[in-house]
Parts: C-alpha cells; sequence; structure tokens
C-alpha cells in the first residue's frame, strides 16, 4: 500500500464567502455567459468568494497561529451588508463581478485582517484591496471572451447580504491537473447584536 505524502505547504487566504441564495442570483444572471463561452475555466458556485488577504504559500505548522487572532478579530466585529454588482475582467484573462454596498467597512476589515497577520509574524504581499468575486479565467489567449462577458454583466444588481463568518482558505492550486478546489480551514461568525 502506498503511503500518501502530506504537502508541507498549503496556499492560504482570507476571505469573505456570499450566502448561496446571492450566489445563485448571480449563477442565473450569468447563464448567457456559460451558455456562450464554454471554454472558460469557470469557477465553481461553492468556491465563489471574496478575497481579504492572499497568504500564498504557508507551512503547515503557521497555520494554526492565525486561527486564535483570526476568531477574536471575527467575535469584535459586527457584519458587514454587501452585495454583488457588475462585472469586468482584469487584462482580459480574469472576470469578476464587483462588489457594492458598506464598501468603506470592507476596506476597514481587510486592513484589520491584514495587521492581525503581520502581528502573527507571516509574511505576505499586501496588495491593495480590490473588492470583487472571481468567476472564470480564460483557456486559450481569448480575451474577447472575457470582455463581452464582463460586458453582459453590467447591469446586474444583487440583492444585499450580510456577512455570516470570516474564512480561513486553503486551496489545492498546484497539487496536480483538474479544477482548483477550495476548503474552509475554519470559518468565524461575526459578532451580532450590540
Amino acid at each position: 500500500m502506498k503511503e500518501q505524502i502530506q504537502p508541507s505547504t498549503v496556499r492560504v487566504f482570507i476571505a469573505l464567502a456570499p450566502p448561496d441564495d446571492a450566489k445563485e442570483e448571480l449563477a442565473r444572471a450569468l447563464r448567457p455567459a456559460y451558455a456562450a463561452y464554454p471554454g472558460m475555466r469557470w469557477n465553481r458556485i461553492e468556491d465563489w468568494h471574496i478575497t481579504l488577504a492572499f497568504l500564498g504559500e504557508l507551512p503547515v505548522g503557521t497555520v494554526p497561529l492565525l486561527r486564535p487572532p483570526l476568531a477574536d478579530l471575527a467575535a469584535a466585529r459586527r457584519p458587514l451588508e454587501l452585495g454583488l454588482s457588475g462585472g469586468g475582467h482584469f487584462d482580459e484573462r480574469v472576470l469578476w463581478s464587483g462588489v457594492d454596498g458598506d464598501l468603506e467597512g470592507l476596506h476597514l476589515l481587510a486592513s484589520e485582517v491584514r495587521a492581525t497577520v503581520k502581528e502573527c509574524g507571516v509574511p505576505f504581499e499586501d496588495r491593495p484591496l480590490r473588492p470583487h468575486l472571481t468567476l472564470a479565467r480564460t483557456r486559450r489567449n481569448d480575451p474577447a471572451c472575457v470582455v463581452e462577458a464582463a460586458a453582459g454583466l453590467g447591469a446586474f444588481s444583487g440583492r444585499r447580504w450580510r456577512t455570516a463568518r470570516l474564512h480561513l482558505v486553503g486551496s489545492n492550486i498546484g497539487r496536480g491537473p483538474g479544477p482548483i478546489h477550495y476548503r474552509d480551514i475554519e470559518a468565524w461568525s461575526f459578532r451580532h447584536g450590540d
């Protein structure tokens, strides 16, 4: 029997996840694009998220250091009211939906998350937050499909929803063939009430 070797690192990010009904609303708006551009690499709806901090490849042993301070941060923060709105693209390669609602609160939460990660001694590339939800990537050098799909989402305006949890997420990117899959390492509820 072949022994399975566990990876020594894990690709990690911290994110918010829209509720299922908000994701389903966006998926309905995407139906024409799904039909028109089947060659794009569409992210699975269960993997849709809004990244607050991308930490990259971390040693597996580093991840437990993040749990207590992120749990404390979530417990101290009220939920945000957000919505998914419109569409766009990065470099004619990545299709995304925009985020609206309490963007000031979203930027503040991202800053607090990033400060917490830094206090844990975890180095990462601290890029400016561009709130979005990645939907798909082009397979080949075919920028027209991303641009056209983004234009098709231009008028989309989803319902507002309240963030429920802060998610610490791991991905299998670079770990063999097939699509990228994400899994919650852990998730913490935001504070409710006063």
